[in-house]
């Protein structure tokens, strides 16, 4: 653990149950707001939650463009493409409604619009060098917790990789958490940004950054998705584990945002980058296996885990055990929750293992935060394991 720590986060944040509601009451932050861009995806104007934006910034004499557009998993020219959409105009607010790529979309389109660099030269940590336009995020699912976070993901085709902006400038002014945005989630998509989620806060438990604050988020967000992922799953119009889900996303992007994630990001980013395989099952797949390569490194961590959210109530367990039974625990979520295991599923060959590694190895990054050192031939193995 080191010695040094600090944590950093979004303005302010409300949360709760039909929140949204209440989000003229909360524009007064910002002073006198004139004109406001909402970010989206296509599928904005379909739903209801549009309406209830747009009604409230219609009462307050705010006028209003929307551009919903955000693709998953956007890429740096598409970042570039939506940029070109909304230059020229002068905007107050910039608000994000939708997952994670739609956040990751609405903080670089904060920065790209005050700062003269394109977006590839901020890749990277502490690049961006100026304040963005005031940012207001809302997110729809459960998984990467982009609105506490200071990141923002990008594709790279040409490395076939994603990575990362770091910066405090990405950091909203305002989140809003309303789990009813959450209610439509279809299962296959509860299950991939939940797992994402939970392996957010483990990785954070385990980095090599972790800290006290680290943990007391990481934690309470393993606690939450634990006794609620299952249930959001089968029962998705259960308030009660959407409000866990959401919550525990938000958490864990606070741990993170204070420790790190680790090698299951680094082996994840390559597999979206070249395969177009959603973050969240990429992370679900890789999770057991890199836990397994670090176990001799995390067993006392992970008891600590397994007791907190209850996989093992016998105090007289071994740590190695109570690890085995954690990891044990996490492969049983991803069968339930009907995740792939099978990277050929995806289009992988054993012949892009070594490729796959050497990206991998790029994102030092992340890394770094790993509790054991990976060789490429480490990551190659672990590639291995999911080509049954």
């Amino acid at each position: 653990m080191n010695s040094l720590y600090s944590f950093q986060t979004a303005g302010r944040i409300v949360a709760g149950p039909h929140s949204l509601k209440q989000l003229h009451e909360h524009l007064s932050i910002f002073g006198e707001i004139k004109n406001v861009l909402l970010v989206s995806t296509p599928f904005f104007k379909e739903n209801s939650f549009n309406d209830m934006i747009t009604e409230q910034l219609e009462k307050a004499g705010i006028s209003y463009d929307i551009l919903a557009e955000v693709e998953p998993e956007p890429t740096v020219r598409h970042i570039e493409e939506l940029y070109g959409k909304m230059a020229g105009q002068k905007y107050d607010v910039l608000i994000g409604l939708g997952g994670g790529s739609v956040l990751d979309a609405t903080k670089l389109l904060s920065v790209m619009s005050t700062n003269a660099l394109p977006l590839r030269s901020m890749v990277g940590t502490d690049k961006v060098k100026q304040e963005g336009i005031p940012v207001i995020l809302i997110p729809t699912t459960s998984g990467t917790g982009s609105e506490v976070t200071p990141n923002a993901i990008v594709t790279l085709p040409d490395e076939e990789l994603k990575e990362g902006v770091v910066s405090r400038h990405l950091l909203p002014s305002l989140v809003i958490l309303d789990p009813i945005l959450t209610l439509s989630l279809p299962p296959s998509i509860t299950a991939a940004t939940g797992m994402d989620a939970f392996t957010h806060s483990f990785e954070s438990f385990i980095s090599n950054k972790a800290n006290p604050i680290s943990d007391m988020f990481a934690m309470q967000s393993m606690r939450l998705i634990a006794r609620s992922i299952i249930e959001a799953y089968e029962n998705g119009d259960n308030i009660a584990a959407r409000h866990d889900m959401l919550l525990g996303s938000t958490y864990g992007g606070m741990a993170l945002t204070s420790a790190g994630t680790a090698a299951v990001h680094a082996l994840a980013y390559p597999l979206g980058g070249k395969f177009h395989i959603p973050h969240g099952e990429a992370n679900s797949m890789l999770l057991p296996h890199v836990t397994r390569f670090n176990l001799d490194h995390i067993e006392e961590r992970m008891a600590i885990i397994a007791k907190e959210i209850h996989v093992i109530e016998d105090g007289n367990v071994s740590n190695h055990d109570a690890a085995e039974r954690l990891i044990e625990q996490i492969e049983n979520w991803t069968q339930t929750l009907n995740i792939p295991q099978d990277l050929k599923a995806f289009g992988v060959k054993s012949s892009d293992v070594a490729d796959l590694a050497v990206a991998a190895s790029k994102v030092t990054r992340l890394l770094n935060n790993n509790p054991k050192t990976l060789t490429i031939a480490d990551m190659e193995n672990i590639y291995k394991k999911l080509l049954n």
